[in-house]
């Protein structure tokens, strides 16, 4: 198991390291329904930027708006029933959620210093995000030409 700066982990058992190797990263549901609202509204995107602060998944930088999609495991969602915390390696995961979360929060910090819309989807809303998204970006008045 790869760990960050002075993070020490036992390795993990065959069946948790072919459940952990099969968790997608890229193209998830909910990045899915997300890219279509997106379209819908007629708003264009480039996919996971790489040149932006903490590479947010769907971006547009000549119109200054990005949005996060977050797995609510991984990124440890706030009073979110998914944001568990496994019960092996518990001091390892404990500080792998607080680094990524300390990361996200630097990402989401420097975009918006440069001057940009972000916006953060939760996988948990999945269900309402269809509705909830149009109304955000119409509040933040994010041009979709």
């Amino acid at each position: 198991m790869r760990g960050g700066r002075g993070m020490t982990a036992s390795r993990p058992d065959p069946i948790t390291s072919a459940r952990m190797a099969g968790v997608r990263q890229k193209g998830t549901q909910i990045e899915t329904v997300v890219a279509g609202v997106l379209r819908e509204k007629g708003l264009r995107y480039r996919k996971n930027v790489k040149q932006l602060a903490g590479s947010p998944d769907f971006a547009n930088r000549s119109r200054h708006w990005a949005i996060f999609v977050n797995g609510c495991f991984w990124h440890h969602h706030t009073g979110c029933r998914k944001a568990t915390v496994p019960k092996t390696n518990t001091d390892f995961w404990t500080r792998k959620f607080r680094d990524n979360r300390r990361r996200d929060a630097q990402a989401i910090r420097s975009l918006r210093r440069s001057g940009y819309h972000v916006i953060v989807v939760w996988e948990c809303k999945k269900g309402r995000i269809r509705s909830k998204l149009g109304k955000i970006l119409e509040a933040r008045r994010i041009d979709p030409r």
